[in-house]
């Protein structure tokens, strides 16, 4: 007796972008999508704390070997910090830790605010916040915090290219700012909140957080739910996004696939290193070699 069988639906590869919402953990929201998307092959490209909303850039099947190459872009966020208040983590989900007098706040000028600003702008040398996912010992630093152990985390270089104030409110507790910022990953806003209130001796933290960008990568493109249907960006158009197009023939796709190089291809390098075949898919991420060009990560050509 004949049977009709649906046809296996391929396994999902691709870019999710979703706008995480707050009170959920980004490991939630991976979680959702592996349900969602039916795959247990989805990693995420960047924390963003529980307290934090906005872009987390989601990598599903074989195109989460395309994130280590985004999770290194340059992002943007918006927050407030709030002047007078400190907290153990830095932020409004830690214990209150010291608190300003109304005398002190109201000796502060906005022109004292600005140039504490400014002084944060530009390559500087951050201390992370202590309760961070920075692995110490091969241990979370917010677990050893929480631990009531002693944590000292290293300072870092990071560049903050755009620090600016949208709105100021202040009252006799506190003074809240609202900012933007623009900088390299790695950058802790936190510790931001943190250095700008202990520079102006009346304390920080930050109530509020949203990244609205990543790289080229925008929060108005983003899902606010992740559902079965969702539309996934392919390897292909964001590779090059990152990367810049590397253009190939289908000789030359063949031929990287295969482990060769392309040679005295170097001199195309300019325009971009995502080696892209004559029919749009991903072949690969290049690197120059001399003269030549070899492959430096493959895509399978199913799922490019």
């Amino acid at each position: 007796m004949p049977t009709s069988e649906t046809p296996a639906r391929p396994a999902p590869s691709g870019i999710l972008l979703v706008d995480k919402p707050g009170g959920v953990t980004s490991h939630d929201v991976v979680a959702r999508a592996r349900r969602a998307l039916g795959t247990r092959k989805i990693g995420h490209a960047g924390t963003l704390d529980p307290m934090a909303t906005g872009l987390l850039i989601l990598g599903v099947g074989p195109a989460t070997r395309l994130l280590t190459f985004i999770v290194g872009l340059d992002k943007t966020y918006e927050a407030t910090i709030r002047l007078g208040v400190s907290t153990d983590s830095d932020d409004a989900d830690g214990v209150e830790t010291a608190r300003a007098d109304a005398t002190a706040l109201g000796a502060i000028a906005p022109a004292a605010i600005d140039a504490g600003i400014a002084a944060l702008r530009g390559e500087t040398s951050q201390v992370p916040s202590t309760v961070s996912a920075i692995k110490v010992g091969g241990r979370r630093a917010y677990d050893l915090a929480r631990a009531g152990e002693e944590v000292e985390l290293r300072a870092r270089t990071v560049t903050v290219s755009r620090f600016e104030v949208t709105g100021r409110r202040a009252d006799a507790e506190a003074i809240d700012l609202d900012v933007v910022v623009d900088c390299s990953s790695g950058t802790y806003i936190r510790a931001l909140a943190r250095d700008l209130g202990a520079a102006l001796g009346v304390g920080g933290h930050l109530t509020a957080l949203r990244r609205t960008r990543i790289g080229p990568f925008e929060v108005a493109d983003a899902l606010h739910e992740i559902t079965p249907d969702a539309v996934l960006l392919d390897a292909a158009s964001v590779a090059a996004a990152v990367l810049g197009a590397f253009p190939v023939s289908a000789e030359e796709a063949r031929d990287l696939r295969h482990g060769k190089r392309l040679a005295g291809a170097a001199a195309r390098l300019d325009a971009g290193t995502a080696a892209i075949d004559p029919e749009g898919r991903l072949v690969g991420i290049v690197e120059r070699r001399g003269a030549d060009v070899k492959s430096a990560m493959n895509m399978a050509e199913d799922a490019s």
